[in-house]
């Protein structure tokens, strides 16, 4: 995902005790008992840690935790903005250890040290220019929950852990008078960008405690002025011997407290050999107080041990709601630390007692349940761009009652500051694309009944995010919808913007804003709403305005109404963001048999086959040389990146289906590895886990490619990977108590549906209704190695100019 106009595996074999599921027969359905299968023993971390985002190398944090501790390779002094920063598993130095890890939020960076005070880290082509430390990869390992690795300079071990809100860390130390801690809090970490103000300070003998102000670069023109604040009270096993402050290289010995920026503390134990340094860390973005009670909350009583443990079963517990046998073990070690990455990128940022950070300072306070407890939590997150494919997808399938607070928190948001956000640090904007899909959220959480959130509000802050255009900015996104709604397309224009970046890119944002539209009318017809109904509809075939009849391409317009001359569909960024005419061209997924009739249905398919068999070749996105988050912008299909990714779904819309299942599997077996390097394409753009997520979705053979924006959602079907799919449903949402998806002659070359059941009934769509597949059963595919170009193709799934809307 672009931001603006630029935009290990280990080698030891992972073994498995399979556990075997006790089922009992139920009618049609076959209930799971409570034990877990142990799955976090698929989770590979170092999966595409080469070249990966901010927030995407956490091992040491909790599923959606607010405490996200990750070692740093790279993140003192980064940039600031999206780049691929903080850890890359190349690098053979460590700088500290750090923990916030969000979109646009890092910050609090311990680094154990022995001998002379350094607080400078050094650089990695000379780590001895500071504390920064070697280490060797054989000493190095990270699993869900917990990371540990030898720091070579120091002899010291070092591992992180976590619970939703507290850091813990463990120092093991050879015997010295001069074991160091460095606390560093005023330098720009990872995605931070500047710190303008940083306070910590000694406090009760054994703590420290304090505070870290920044202004991200993304708030910069999103949300000018305005600060992100995170809080921190750090609790210590053994008591320093000496404290000090620093500002940069400058050492201020006996010191206790530090205020300002470039600032730090250093402290220092007599330790003996093998003794160890542990350290608690309770986290916050609404105050001191509020830090030292989340700590107080989660940690009291809680050895290390303890909370890793806890941490492993907190991710196991995630991983079973669904739980896949059979196929290659690499497809499991893939599925898994895919779904691990769809349950990490999106973290916690309410405390225990329900408050959570608005905007300039303000707190606010979730409602309490009888209990006293919060009845949902605060997030912030990046924007949902292309993640309606995947993301949603997953949270909406296994993960229901997270989507509602995903939801609830974006409302909670709109409420404050009256506009939905795309992209949240601690209650400030920090739009990365400049659109806003989180309407469309909203109204896919309602189509598939998820509807135990504010209805209202969020129905009100959906339909004034398709068609209110006072007030646009750069913050809410759309800052050009007032043309898509009075002249019915975005044109081919120029928008610069105070750094200096250029915007371009009213053909994607003609087609983003009709898919969006057709969502939220969507939700008018449930809700009854004729008058915005039909305005949304209407709105909706705005993409027609921008087919060109002679190239067939979606091509961008000029503001007089006349498509731009010395156009090359090949093109990328011109009109298009990250992507270029032939990829957006396809981008109509709300009406996949709209966009088909314009193009001439055989042209459709000609062009589908050509891109597939043609990406093929470059890895289906930027081939295996170039390691860059756009390196296949300018190619027939992108694959890492989220333009293009319901593409090979739609042979399922143009009566080959049988090419849906060969292409989707290709990419599951040619695009994702098990490598630090080849995990996600090489090096390209994995964001918040929608990447992911997507693997994880088209390997059990669903997916939708109206992202769940159809009133009456639908899955579309491909071939699945495993034998046996067991899909946890939630009883709060759905009727069903599980989907289990079985597959009949599973093998490396059958890549072809043959056959299909559900609940003992054969039927011959390529795609079925979401409502029905929630009521719970058996859904079963018989394979074979040649296409069976009879099945699937009874009928097609559903568009918006083949039903009534």
């Amino acid at each position: 995902m672009m931001r603006y106009i630029i935009h290990r595996q280990t080698g030891v074999a992972i073994s498995l005790i399979v556990l075997s599921l006790l089922a009992v027969s139920c009618g049609k359905k076959e209930k799971v008992t409570d034990s877990l299968v142990p799955l976090t023993h698929y989770v590979d971390p170092q999966i595409g840690s080469v070249h990966g985002r901010w927030f995407f190398y956490t091992p040491a944090a909790r599923p959606f935790g607010m405490a996200k501790l990750a070692p740093h390779t790279n993140a003192y002094g980064s940039e600031g903005g999206w780049g691929p920063t903080g850890y890359d598993d190349r690098h053979t130095s460590i700088e500290g250890f750090g923990h916030f890890h969000e979109f646009q939020i890092g910050g609090l960076v311990f680094m154990p040290t022995v001998g002379s005070i350094k607080t400078v880290p050094g650089t990695l082509d000379n780590p001895d220019a500071g504390y920064r430390s070697r280490f060797d990869k054989r000493t190095e390992n990270a699993e869900t929950g917990y990371y540990h690795v030898v720091l070579q300079d120091y002899d010291v071990k070092a591992e992180i852990t976590a619970t939703e809100r507290v850091g813990y860390h463990r120092y093991t130390f050879p015997k010295t008078d001069q074991a160091n801690l460095i606390i560093d809090i005023g330098h720009k970490q990872g995605e931070s960008s500047d710190v303008t103000d940083a306070m910590a300070q000694l406090v009760n003998t054994n703590e420290i405690e304090g505070y870290i102000e920044t202004y991200p670069e993304y708030a910069k023109f999103c949300d000018p002025g305005k600060r992100v604040k995170m809080y921190f009270v750090a609790r210590l096993s053994e008591t320093p011997v000496s404290v000090g402050s620093f500002k940069d290289n400058i050492q201020n010995p006996d010191l206790t407290k530090t205020t300002g920026t470039g600032n730090g503390l250093f402290l220092t134990f007599s330790m003996d050999e093998g003794e160890q340094l542990e350290v608690q860390t309770g986290l916050s973005y609404t105050s001191i107080a509020n830090a030292r009670n989340n700590l107080n909350a989660e940690a009291t009583g809680k050895s290390f041990n303890d909370v890793r443990m806890e941490s492993q079963e907190a991710w196991n517990e995630k991983l079973n709601h669904i739980v896949v046998e059979g196929g290659a073990e690499n497809d499991r070690i893939k599925f898994y630390t895919g779904l691990y990455h769809a349950l990490l990128g999106r973290g916690l940022a309410s405390d225990v007692n329900g408050n959570y950070p608005m905007v300039n300072g303000k707190i606010g306070q979730i409602p309490l349940a009888p209990d006293g407890s919060p009845e949902y939590n605060h997030y912030n997150t990046d924007g949902i761009w292309g993640g309606f494919w995947n993301l949603s997808q997953l949270w909406a399938l296994a993960y229901p009652d997270y989507f509602k607070e995903y939801i609830q928190s974006n409302i909670d948001f709109y409420i404050d500051r009256g506009w939905l956000h795309d992209g949240e640090a601690a209650g400030v904007y920090t739009n990365g694309v400049q659109t806003n899909f989180q309407g469309l959220l909203i109204a896919s959480a309602y189509n598939v009944g998820i509807r135990d959130f504010d209805v209202k509000a969020g129905y009100e802050a959906a339909l004034k995010n398709e068609l209110e255009y006072h007030g646009r900015n750069l913050g809410n996104g759309k800052y050009d919808l007032s043309y898509f709604v009075k002249d019915r397309y975005v044109p081919y224009k120029d928008t610069i913007i105070s750094n200096g970046w250029v915007f371009n890119f009213g053909a994607s944002h003609t087609l983003e804003y009709s898919f969006s539209s057709y969502a939220v009318a969507q939700m008018a017809k449930h809700l009854q709403d004729s008058l915005n109904h039909r305005k949304l509809i209407d709105q909706a075939a705005y993409y027609r305005n921008l087919f060109d009849s002679e190239t067939k391409f979606i091509r961008p317009k000029l503001e007089n109404g006349s498509f731009i001359e010395d156009f090359d569909p090949m093109r990328g960024w011109d009109g298009f963001q990250e992507g270029n005419a032939f990829q957006f061209t396809w981008y109509v997924p709300h009406d996949v048999n709209g966009l088909m009739n314009l193009v001439g249905k055989e042209r459709f398919n000609e062009r589908l086959e050509k891109m597939f068999i043609d990406a093929q070749k470059s890895m289906f996105g930027g081939g295996s040389e170039e390691i860059h988050s756009f390196s296949g912008v300018e190619k027939l299909y992108n694959h890492g990146n989220q333009p293009c990714l319901h593409n090979p779904w739609l042979f399922n819309y143009s009566g080959k289906p049988w090419l849906t299942q060969k292409w989707v599997r290709t990419i599951c077996n040619e695009f994702y590895g098990t490598e630090p390097l080849h995990g996600y394409g090489v090096g390209q753009d994995e964001d918040q886990g929608q990447l992911g997520a997507w693997y994880v979705m088209a390997s059990m053979g669903l997916f939708d490619v109206q992202g769940h924006s159809n009133a009456n959602p639908t899955f579309q079907f491909g071939t699945p990977l495993f034998d046996k799919i067991r899909i946890k449903l939630d009883g709060t949402y759905y009727e069903g108590d599980e989907l289990i998806i079985e597959t009949l002659n599973q093998g490396s070359d059958n890549l072809y549906i043959q056959s299909a059941s559900f609940n003992g009934e054969n039927f011959n769509s390529n795609w079925m209704l979401h409502e029905k597949l929630m009521n719970g059963g058996k859904l079963i595919f018989t394979l074979g190695n040649q296409p069976n170009k009879s099945w699937g193709t009874e009928s097609v799934p559903p568009s918006m100019s083949n039903i009534k809307n």
